[in-house]
C-alpha cells in the first residue's frame, strides 16, 4: 500500500499543474502572439521615419545623403547585432523586461532627436538608441515567442509575426508623410516616440514569459516546466555563434539574408521615396507606395508561413530572390512625377516578396540549429543588417556621387540572383537531428 501511494505521488509531480490540463477555449498563445504583434507594430514606428526624413534634415542641416545614409546604417547595424543578444538576454531576464526596455529605448532616441543641431547627435540618437531598442526586439523577439509558445503552425505565426513591421509600416508612413508635410520632421519624430511608449503599458500587463508561467502548454505540444533563468547570456550567444559558424548552412544562411536586407531596409525603405522625390514625385505619394507594399507584405508574409509549413524552404527562398533582382531590375524604368499602372504593379509585386523570406530563413535555422535556432536565427538576422546598412550608406553615397540611385538598383538586383543560388545549394538535415547541439 506505502509503494502504492509513493508512486502516485511521484506521478503527481510529472503531472502538470491542473491548470495545463484544461483546455481554454481560445489558448493563451494566441494572446501572447496578438501583444507580440502590436508591439512589433509600435516598434516598428520608427522605421517609416528615415526614408521620409533625409531631404528634410539634408535642407534644414546641409548635411550631406551620405552622413544621413551612416546614421541609418547605423542603426540598421546594431539593430542586427543586438538582436542575438537580446535573444540570449530574454531567456536571462524574461520577454517583458526586455522588451519593455527596448520600447523605451526607441521611445528616448526618437525624442532627443528633436533637439539636435548638429550630425554626430543624428549618430547617437538614431544609431545607437534606436539601434539598440529595435535590436533587442528585432524578429528574434518573434522566434522566441513562436518557439516557447507553439509547436503547431509554427510556420503561419512566424508569417503573422513578421508581418506586423509591415503592418506598423502601414499605419506610420502615410501618417508621419503627412506629418512631414504639413507641420516639419519634428512633429513625426515626437509621434513615433509616443507610439512606443504606448505599448509599453500591454507588454507588462498582457506578455509571459513562458506558457508554464500560466499553467499550459505550448499550443499544439505537450506540457513542458519552464527552464531556470539562463546565466552567461552574452557568453552563450557568442559560443552558440562560434559553433554555427563553423558550418556551411550558417554562411549560406547569413550571406541570403544580407543581400535580403541590401535589397529592401538599406534600399527600398530608406532610398525610394527620395529616388522617386527626384523623378519629381510628391513625398506623400511615394510614401502611400510604400504604405501600399506593407498592405501586400502581410499577405505575401502570412502567406509564405504557410507555404514554409508545406513546401521546401530552400526551393521557396530561391523563388522569392529570383523574383526580388528580376523586379529590382525594371524599377529604374518605372520612376517618373506620377503612379502609373506599372509602377503599381511593381510596389503589390515587391509587396509580396518583402519578407516573404523570413518564415522559410526560420524553418531553415530550426532545421539546421535545434534549440539554439532563435540565438542562430538572431545572428542570421545580424547580417541581414549589415547587408542593410551597408546600402543605406553606400545608396547615399551613390546619390551623391552620381546623382541618382539606378546603379545601386541594378546592383541589389544582381545580388538577389546571386542569393537565390546560395538557396539552392543550403544542405537538408533530418528533423531528428541538429547541426549544433545545445551546450
Amino acid at each position: 500500500m506505502t509503494e502504492t501511494i509513493e508512486s502516485a505521488a511521484q506521478d503527481d509531480d510529472r503531472r502538470p499543474p491542473l491548470e495545463a490540463r484544461r483546455r481554454p477555449r481560445v489558448h493563451r498563445a494566441w494572446i501572447v502572439a496578438a501583444v507580440t504583434f502590436v508591439t512589433i507594430i509600435g516598434g516598428a514606428a520608427f522605421n517609416s521615419l528615415p526614408g521620409l526624413l533625409i531631404d528634410p534634415l539634408h535642407t534644414e542641416f546641409r548635411w550631406s545623403r551620405g552622413e544621413i545614409g551612416l546614421a541609418v546604417s547605423i542603426d540598421m547595424a546594431l539593430y542586427g547585432l543586438t538582436a542575438p543578444f537580446a535573444a540570449a538576454l530574454m531567456d536571462r531576464f524574461g520577454i517583458r523586461r526586455v522588451v519593455a526596455a527596448a520600447l523605451t529605448m526607441v521611445a528616448a532616441g526618437a525624442l532627443a532627436s528633436v533637439w539636435m543641431t548638429a550630425s554626430w547627435q543624428l549618430m547617437i540618437y538614431w544609431g545607437l538608441l534606436v539601434g539598440l531598442g529595435t535590436g533587442s526586439m528585432a524578429m528574434a523577439f518573434a522566434a522566441t515567442v513562436t518557439n516557447r509558445w507553439f509547436v503547431a503552425r509554427r510556420g503561419l505565426v512566424t508569417g503573422i509575426l513578421t508581418a506586423a513591421g509591415a503592418s506598423g509600416q502601414l499605419v506610420f508612413l502615410p501618417l508621419c508623410a503627412w506629418i512631414v508635410d504639413e507641420h516639419g520632421w519634428r512633429p513625426a519624430s515626437v509621434t513615433v516616440a509616443l507610439a512606443a511608449l504606448v505599448v509599453v503599458p500591454f507588454v507588462c500587463l498582457l506578455m509571459r514569459d513562458h506558457p508554464a508561467d500560466v499553467g499550459l502548454a505550448p499550443y499544439g505540444g505537450a506540457y513542458v516546466a519552464k527552464p531556470a533563468p539562463a546565466r552567461g547570456a552574452a557568453r552563450r550567444t557568442v559560443k552558440v555563434l562560434f559553433k554555427a559558424a563553423r558550418t556551411g548552412p550558417f554562411w549560406l544562411l547569413a550571406g541570403t539574408f544580407a543581400i535580403c536586407g541590401a535589397s529592401t531596409n538599406g534600399l527600398i525603405r530608406t532610398h525610394f521615396v527620395p529616388s522617386a522625390h527626384d523623378h519629381g514625385m510628391p513625398i506623400t505619394a511615394a510614401a502611400s507606395l510604400l504604405a501600399v507594399i506593407g498592405i501586400f507584405d502581410v499577405i505575401g508574409t502570412i502567406f509564405s508561413g504557410w507555404l514554409t509549413d508545406r513546401f521546401d524552404a530552400r526551393r521557396l527562398l530561391a523563388v522569392y530572390y529570383a523574383l526580388r533582382g528580376i523586379s529590382l531590375l525594371f524599377l529604374p524604368m518605372l520612376m517618373g512625377p506620377d503612379v502609373r499602372p506599372p509602377m503599381v504593379f511593381f510596389i503589390v509585386f515587391y509587396g509580396l516578396d518583402w519578407v516573404a523570406t523570413v518564415p522559410p530563413t526560420l524553418a531553415l535555422c530550426r532545421e539546421q540549429y535545434g534549440e539554439d535556432s532563435a540565438i542562430v536565427f538572431g545572428w542570421v538576422l545580424a547580417s541581414h543588417q549589415v547587408g542593410a546598412a551597408v546600402v543605406a550608406f553606400l545608396g547615399g553615397v551613390a546619390r551623391d556621387v552620381f546623382g541618382s540611385y539606378d546603379v545601386v538598383w541594378y546592383a541589389a538586383g544582381a545580388l538577389c540572383a546571386v542569393a537565390a543560388l546560395m538557396s539552392l545549394v543550403i544542405r537538408r538535415v533530418r528533423a531528428s537531428s541538429a547541426a549544433v547541439p545545445s551546450g
